[in-house]
């Protein structure tokens, strides 16, 4: 699906989960909506050297970790906002 000048945006609310009354808007009435939050590194310092070794190509150099969470378009939504619910059993 491309986006382009002719898509049409809509308001939408996002229920239930960690971004709960969230107000966004879409195109086109996707389905699903994907909802990310950053993770934080664990560790020594913010370079993904985890191991201590120095190494900037040792575990974890350049990787960022987020939670995913999927919010599903409710169906019986006629009007204004759209609304989409957290799925609970998502990845």
């Amino acid at each position: 699906m491309e986006w382009n000048e002719a898509s049409r945006w809509e308001s939408a609310v996002l229920d239930g989960g960690p971004a709960d009354g969230l107000r966004t808007r879409v195109a086109d009435r996707p389905h699903v909506l994907q909802v990310t939050r950053p993770c934080p590194p664990d560790g020594p310092d913010d370079h993904g050297d985890r191991d201590g070794s120095g190494d900037p190509d040792g575990p974890g150099a350049d990787v960022r970790v987020s939670a995913l969470y999927v919010y599903r378009r409710d169906p019986r939504t006629d009007r204004p906002p759209l609304r989409y619910t957290f799925d609970v059993a998502s990845p």
